[in-house]
Order: structure tokens, then sequence, then C-alpha cells
């Protein structure tokens, strides 16, 4: 085994040989612009970014390929979709819902239109982590423009009621946006079935490149077109210019086609890890409890809360030997608890003790055995003093 074993893939993943293999011609051989379409170069670029919109319309059940606008990650998405949302509906209304535990690129964001006049509904959860849909049905006003709810939490792997939530904005002719990020190519995803009118993802999160992501946006029933947020050149249906990252596109199209073939295979061997990590853990380390849904959740998802035990010393003692997180990669330059576990309703106490393990598909039972038996090991020490 090579330590540290790595358990932390909702922060990223590395990066698929296979995928690997099919970014590398574009760096150095086909490396044309693909909006250079004058010469062979060009079009050699364009046909890649063509197959690859392909790859991620078909994964995510997108009616066409146009319907995929290619951003330099989910952050960015977010971000497209929430501002460029509020921007060219807001002779409609100014009103948005989302929830506390979303992400930092949605909450943000929402922080961000706030200061400028918008008004936005965070709606809570309960213990779980789940949002109630009669809130949602109840928080809908005649100004609300959009609906934006992660499909699936980066730190305690709840599930959102994606086709249940997006029947009622349907019904109330309001944009539904999710933050699928953490849920593409682990859980099946169709934006048809669903009703998403905006969805957001990133490559690295699913065994694809750092710095490349896309933002799906319906094209039709309704059709939308969203406010830019970066100026010059009318790329992507004139929603996000720039030239586009033909490497990072191709291997995201080849890493979102591998990680959707056998979804629910690879989703059960997550599972089973994950389930085997919790059961060491539990049996050994009395009062440890599980942070999220115990069922309705990512199969590779395990945050655990651990009494008398402060996380960031835990993941200090055990840096040599696995590499876990307190909670979002995104936020671990601050010092504040996890706003999604004070959003449960247990305490700062809780968030300070907690910790997140995120499973790969290339870690093995040998590794999760090791792993389970360090942690127990390295809580034991802790607790005692």
């Amino acid at each position: 085994m090579r330590l540290p074993i790595y358990l932390d893939h909702h922060a990223t993943t590395p990066v698929d040989p296979r995928v690997l293999d099919d970014m590398l011609p574009y760096f150095t051989e086909v490396f044309g612009n693909a909006a250079s379409i004058d010469h062979e170069y060009g079009f050699e670029g364009l046909n890649a970014v063509n197959i690859a919109r392909q790859k991620v319309a078909k994964a995510i059940g997108a009616k066409a390929p146009e319907e995929i606008i290619f951003t330099s990650g989910a952050t960015e998405s977010d971000n497209l979709a929430v501002i460029g949302v509020a921007e060219k509906f807001k002779h409609k209304g100014k009103h948005i819902i989302t929830s506390v535990t979303e992400h930092k690129a949605v909450l943000d964001t929402c922080k961000y239109l706030e200061a400028l006049g918008w008004e936005i509904s965070y709606l809570g959860v309960d213990r779980f982590g789940q949002i109630n849909l009669e809130n949602i049905k109840n928080s809908i006003r005649d100004d609300t423009v959009l609906i934006s709810i992660m499909a699936a939490n980066n730190e305690i792997g709840t599930l959102a009621p994606l086709k249940q939530i997006g029947a009622f904005a349907k019904e109330n002719d309001i944009l539904f946006h999710t933050d699928a990020t953490q849920a593409v190519g682990y859980i099946p995803i169709n934006v048809q079935d669903m009703n998403i009118d905006l969805l957001s993802l990133s490559g690295h999160k699913i065994y694809g490149p750092k710095g490349i992501g896309a933002l799906f946006v319906r094209n039709s029933r309704p059709r939308i077109k969203l406010t830019e947020q970066i100026h010059g050149g009318g790329h992507e249906r004139g929603m996000r210019s720039g030239t586009l990252n033909v490497p990072g596109i191709v291997g995201l199209g080849k890493a979102i086609e591998i990680s959707t073939t056998n979804i629910s295979q690879q989703s059960k061997n997550l599972a089973k890890l994950r389930d085997m990590l919790w059961f060491e853990i539990s049996e050994n380390l009395p009062g440890t409890e599980l942070n999220g849904h115990p069922n309705n959740r990512l199969p590779q998802n395990l945050s655990l809360f651990l009494p008398r035990i402060e996380s960031r010393s835990l993941i200090v003692q055990l840096k040599d030997h696995l590499a876990i997180s307190t909670g979002s990669a995104c936020a671990t330059a601050t010092v504040e608890p996890s706003h999604v576990l004070i959003a449960l309703g247990y305490g700062e106490q809780r968030a300070y003790s907690s910790v997140r393990f995120g499973i790969g598909r290339t870690n093995t039972e040998e590794e999760i055995k090791y792993a389970s038996r360090i942690f127990v090991e390295a809580v034991n020490r802790l607790q005692k003093l």
C-alpha cells in the first residue's frame, strides 16, 4: 500500500490513466484553437470539443449537445447559473430560493446578489441534512425566479429529492438549478426526468482534470438564455466567452463517459467499502455518530462525529497514514466551523469534532481495513488525553 492512503475523493480525484491518454495529443499534436476554423488544426480541436459535448450531454440526459456550456469548473458554473438567471429574469422578479447547506459557490453568490437588492430565502434542513419539500413549496412567491438546491451535499453526502423539487418548479414556472458536482458519476442524474433547467458539474470530482467544468442550460421547454458573466468573443452560445480548454474538455468528456457507463456497479463497490469502514469504526469506537442521512446518501461518503475529539488534531495525528478532511475543501482556509454541520442543529462542538472520508474507486479492501485500524487507534489515543 502507498501511504498515506487517499480517502478525500470529495475534494478531488486522481486523473484516470484512460482520461490522460485521451488528453495528451491535444497538448502537443492537435493543439489548434477550437474557434480557429479557417484551417485543419482548428477543425480538429472543434471536433474534439463537439465529441466531448455529446458525451457530457448523454451522461446527464440532455436532449442536445448545445445545452452543455463549458466553464473552468463548478464554481464558475454555479456563478453563471445563479447570477445569469438573476440578471436575465429580473424583470420577472428578484427572489431566489436556496438552502443553508449549499456549497459556498452558491451561498456566496446569493450573498452577492442580496447586496444588490435581490431577496434570498435560505431554507433550513433537518438533522439528517434533508430539505423539507413543503418548505420549498411554501417559500414560492410570485416574484420567485430560481430554486437552487444541490443534488448531493459535499460534506455529509445527503441526497436531495431532485425530481420532486423539479416538479414544484415546473408547476410554478420557476427555473430549477442544481449543483450536481458530487452526484454526477455516482448516482443516476437525468435532467429531463427530474425537470432540471440548469446543472453544474466539474471534471476533477470524477477522475478528470482540474480547471474544467460544465453547465447544462436547457434549450427547450423552456429555452433559457443567461446573462453572460465573462465577456469577449461570444463563445459557448454567447454565455461564456474565452478560448476553449480543449485538452480539459476532452478529459471531462472521457471522465464522465467512464464514470456513468457502469454507474450502478461502481456505486455498489463504493458503498461496500464505505459500509466496511463504518462498521469497523462504529464497532470499535462507541459513541461515534454518522453525520447525514443513514441511507439516502452518496455511496462514497462517510462523515463522522467523534466525541471528545478535536478533528484537526486527529488529522495531524493521521497525516502519515491517512488523507482525510474535516469537510469542504473550499473552506479550509477559514477556522469557522462547518456551516453544513451547524445547520443540522447540533451546535459548534459537533462541527469541530467531525471528519469526512471520501472513498474512491481505486481504494481497496486492504486499504479500508488498514485505515479503520489506524483511525481507531488514533482516536483512542486522543480520547484518553
